[in-house]
């Protein structure tokens, strides 16, 4: 008989939020694979239990090492409960590695469902919930960053994002210039922690309120393109809207990219119409 894993959710705050399940998951396992040893001895501490399994560290820097140790013991019988610091495991966490070389070795994987920052952020944010998508985080290099959100631009759905508190600024500024100011938006902060804030504006907006400074954890939820609400695509108002996001600081390489995805046109026939034909 094969073991279980056990992709286990943990709270993304309070621990109050905690699944029943979770405590006995951890009680239970034969491994507990925890992102962050520390954090786990401390959220064990608080849900009152104790661990009989051994516990090994599971993150970004050992996935790939640790990961076929785990499978061992998994082909071998044992329960193996994964943790990480904050939400479901695998979503924008460690975890995919695992589940799909466990899946890959027929070994049974299943869940204890636990909060969640990506949907409680598009819960609360006051935008379109029927359909959405979740783009994690965004390239830390701006031009990475314009190029991605400029694919982006005519997406209809919902966007979900997740952002380091001292990018946050630059993020919502690259957004604006990606998606236009008014593009209604909503950064929720601390999510069910005691300083949690939502704040819903549009981009240009949120733009100032970030500029004095953000702290705590941040999920950032965008709305969709309104279907036929692209940038005109005649040649005066490509190279109006180019001339734009370069007036804002923005290079030109990224600023082409970015009325390109707006406007639904290949990069280079932009690119012709600023640099040629203009």
């Amino acid at each position: 008989m094969t073991g279980v894993l056990v992709l286990a959710g943990t709270p993304i705050g309070r621990v109050g939020d905690a699944p029943p399940r979770l405590a006995e998951e951890l009680a239970a396992a034969d491994v507990v694979a925890a992102e962050d040893t520390r954090r786990l001895r401390r959220l064990v501490t608080d849900l009152g239990i104790e661990l009989s399994g051994r516990v090994v560290s599971y993150f970004e820097g050992n996935e790939s090492a640790r990961t076929p140790a785990l499978v061992e013991a998994l082909e071998s019988g044992e329960r193996v409960v994964l943790v990480t610091d904050a939400g479901m495991p695998s979503v924008s966490d460690p975890g995919y590695r695992l589940v799909a070389a466990a899946v890959e070795a027929g070994i049974r994987v299943t869940a204890v469902p636990g909060p969640s920052a990506v949907l409680t952020a598009l819960a609360v944010s006051g935008l379109p919930v029927d359909r959405f998508c979740f783009e994690g985080f965004l390239p830390r290099k701006a031009g990475e960053r314009a190029r991605r959100l400029a694919d982006l631009a005519a997406e209809q759905r919902t966007m979900v994002f997740f952002e380091a508190p001292h990018r946050t600024q630059a993020a919502l500024e690259a957004m604006r210039d990606a998606f236009g100011a008014d593009r209604a938006a909503a950064v929720c902060r601390e999510l069910t922690k005691t300083h949690e804030e939502v704040r819903r504006d549009g981009l240009g907006g949120l733009v100032d309120w970030a500029a004095a400074g953000v702290r705590g954890e941040v999920t950032i939820v965008v709305t969709g393109a309104t279907p036929g609400a692209a940038i005109a695509t005649d040649p005066e108002s490509l190279r109006a809207a180019v001339a734009g996001l370069e007036e804002s600081g923005m290079r030109r390489k990224e600023a082409i990219a970015v009325v390109a995805g707006q406007a639904g046109l290949p990069k280079r026939d932009v690119y012709q119409v600023v640099h040629i034909d203009g």
